[in-house]
């Protein structure tokens, strides 16, 4: 059985659907939650499910090898970033290389780089008049959602849609793909 870490920035429902499908799940299991943010409810649907989380900061993440080290001694195999808006450094993407992944709101390469997360992409999808949208699960690089395609699911995007109807089409997708993709990846490792 794998361990997985997750990544998260905000609210966590990503976090906690993979914490779900996960709990029972012989390819995998979460084990560690890490947060940029003191005050993201990530953190509590993390600790609700008994799995640490922890918080850091741009000094530990960017000038120290204090989150290798973390990943290294809870025996994490496999990394996933689930609504983290920090570009990943390169000591963990060498430390963990290929086992690194990402899911974006958005189908790349559009839509996507530094400042896209969240309603602004769906904003972009809706002004740009795409007449689809969707996600896309990538593997992480030095850049951001650079990194290469691994799947990508996509839904319509209707006359009059709004950036939350659109969310609510994008995180049904979410739901339903980035466990599947994540379980896949690691039956790879």
């Amino acid at each position: 059985m794998k361990s997985i870490a997750i990544f998260a920035s905000g609210s966590g429902t990503n976090t906690e659907n993979l914490i779900r499908y996960f709990r029972t799940n012989p390819a995998g299991q979460v084990k560690l939650v890490l947060s940029n943010r003191p005050d993201a409810y990530v953190i509590n649907r993390a600790r609700s499910f008994d799995i640490e989380a922890v918080v850091i900061n741009r000094e530990q993440f960017y000038q120290s090898e204090e989150v290798v080290a973390l990943l290294k001694e809870k025996g994490i195999d496999f990394v996933v970033l689930a609504g983290f808006l920090w570009l990943v450094p390169g000591n963990l993407l060498e430390a963990f290389e290929g086992k690194v992944v990402n899911i974006h709101p958005a189908l790349l390469p559009r839509y996507g780089g530094k400042g896209m997360y969240g309603q602004r992409v769906h904003e972009a999808v809706i002004a740009s008049g795409d007449v689809e949208s969707g996600i896309t699960i990538h593997h992480v690089d030095s850049g951001y959602d650079e990194g290469g395609i691994i799947f990508q699911a996509t839904c319509a995007v209707e006359p009059g849609e709004t950036p939350e109807s659109l969310a609510a089409k994008v995180h049904v997708l979410e739901y339903e793909h980035f466990p599947v993709v994540v379980e896949n990846l690691l039956h790879k490792l």
